[in-house]
C-alpha cells in the first residue's frame, strides 16, 4: 500500500505546526502517527501512521546533512541541527530501531529568550554578569531547559562585553548574532570531529568565553576545568538532578587517585552550579523551572576540598541571602506566585514535608500582612 502524501511537503507542514502549537518535540516512528510534545505531554497528530522507513527517510531527506549520512548508516544514530520554514531551528536525532528509521526532533526557538521570559531568578543574571572567569555549570535532566538558560547567559555576555566567545555544540542550537562580542560557533561532525579535538586547541584561538554544549566525558571535563583555571569563563551543561550529585558525576570521570586534584581545581575555579527541573504549570501547556543554585563561597570551597558534599544542601539552605536557592524554596515561590499547583510542587519536592511547612509559613505571613493593612484602614 502506497502513501499518497508528499514526504517533503508533509515534513514542512509538521515543522510549521510545531511552532504554531508551541510544541517542544516531534516524534516520528514507523507504524505510528507523528506525536508532538506540548507542555510536557505527548499528543497525537491526526494523520495516518507513517508507513515505512522509506517514507520517513524521504521526509528527512532535505534535513540530514549529506556529508554525515554515512554516520547513521554505520552507527544507526545521528545528531544534527537544521533550520525550518518558520525561522526556528531544530535539534534532530535520527536513530535505527527494529531496522527502521525513527526521529526525535527538538524545536529551538529562533529568538534567544531572556531570563524573565524563562522565569529564572535574578541570581542567574547576576552570576553571569559578575563572572569574568571560572566555571559555571547548568545541570538538569534531559528536557529541563538547560540549553535555553545557557543561551540566555551567553546573550548577556554578547550584549555587554567586548570579547571572543567560542561555542562547541553537538549540534548548534541557538544562532547568535554578534553585538559587543565576536562569536565562533563550532558544530561537532561539521566543523570538528568531536569535543576532545575541539577543546585540544580552543585556548589557541584566543577565547575569553568558552561554551561546551555537554560535559560528557573525562577529556571534556578536564579541558573545561583547565580552561577555567587559566583565566577563561567556561559555561557548560551536565546531566545531574541536584548540585550535590553534580560533584559525584564530575568525579566519576576521573580515577580515584586524581580526585584530590580535581576537587582542588573545582574549589578554585567553580563559580556556580545551577540545577533546573521543569514543572507543568497551572495554565494549559505551560512549564516553569524549579531551580537549585549553589554559589562558590569560602564554606563551599571547604566542603569541596574535604569531600563533604553531603553538607552542601544545608549550606544552600542557609545561604539564601547570598543568592543561593534550594529546590524547596523555589517550589514554594512557584506555588505562592500561582505558577504551579501545590500538589504538583509536592510531587517534585525533594522533601515534601519541608515544602508543606514553608508554603504554610508563606501563607501565614501573607495573611498577617493583609490583616495589618486592613487594620490600618
Amino acid at each position: 500500500m502506497t502513501d499518497e502524501r508528499n514526504p517533503h511537503d508533509f515534513m514542512t507542514q509538521l515543522l510549521s505546526k510545531m511552532t504554531e502549537f508551541e510544541a517542544s518535540d516531534l516524534h516520528l516512528k514507523v507504524g505510528y502517527v507523528p506525536y508532538y510534545r506540548v507542555g510536557g505531554h505527548l499528543q497525537k497528530v491526526k494523520v495516518p501512521p507513517l508507513p515505512d522507513s522509506e517514507f520517513v527517510e524521504a521526509m528527512l531527506h532535505g534535513l540530514v546533512p549529506e556529508t554525515r549520512r554515512h554516520e547513521y548508516d554505520e552507527r544507526g544514530d545521528l545528531d544534527f541541527s537544521a533550520a525550518g520554514p518558520t525561522g526556528d531551528r531544530y535539534r534532530i536525532n535520527v536513530f535505527r530501531a527494529t531496522g527502521e528509521m525513527h526521529a526525535a526532533i527538538r524545536r529551538v526557538q529562533s529568538k534567544i529568550p531572556t531570563f524573565e521570559e524563562l522565569t529564572l531568578p535574578p541570581v542567574y543574571e547576576k552570576a553571569i554578569e559578575h563572572s569574568m572567569d571560572g566555571l559555571i555549570l547548568v545541570a538538569g535532566v534531559t528536557g529541563s531547559g538547560k540549553s535555553s538558560t545557557l543561551a540566555s547567559m551567553l546573550e548577556v555576555v554578547n550584549e555587554k562585553r567586548a570579547c571572543h566567545i567560542i561555542t562547541i555544540e553537538d549540534p548548534v542550537e541557538f544562532i547568535f548574532h554578534a553585538k559587543k562580542a565576536i562569536i565562533s560557533q563550532r558544530e561537532i561532525g561539521i566543523d570538528i570531529p568531536n569535543y576532545a579535538e575541539a577543546l585540544r586547541y580552543v585556548v589557541r584561538q584566543d577565547p575569553d568565553v568558552i561554551f561546551i554544549g555537554e560535559m560528557r566525558d573525562r577529556a571534556t571535563m578536564q579541558a573545561a576545568i583547565q580552561s577555567a583555571e587559566t583565566g577563561h569563563l567556561v559555561l557548560g551543561s551536565i546531566h545531574c538532578s541536584d548540585a550535590q550529585q553534580t560533584f559525584s558525576r564530575i568525579l566519576e570521570f576521573f580515577p580515584r587517585d586524581e580526585h584530590d586534584f580535581i576537587r582542588s581545581s573545582l574549589a578554585n575555579s567553580l563559580k556556580a552550579i545551577m540545577v533546573q527541573r521543569l514543572l507543568p504549570g497551572i495554565t494549559e501547556n505551560s512549564r516553569y523551572p524549579a531551580t537549585e543554585v549553589l554559589l562558590n563561597n569560602s564554606t563551599v570551597k571547604d566542603k569541596i576540598l574535604h569531600e563533604e558534599d553531603e553538607d552542601l544542601p544545608g549550606v544552600i539552605a542557609q545561604s539564601v541571602e547570598e543568592g543561593m536557592r534550594s529546590f524547596t524554596l523555589s517550589l514554594a515561590e512557584m506555588v505562592e506566585k500561582e505558577l504551579v499547583h501545590f500538589d504538583t510542587a509536592v510531587d517534585y519536592a525533594p522533601n515534601p514535608d519541608a515544602l508543606k511547612s514553608l508554603v504554610k509559613g508563606i501563607k501565614t505571613s501573607t495573611q498577617s500582612l493583609v490583616g495589618r493593612v486592613r487594620g490600618g484602614r
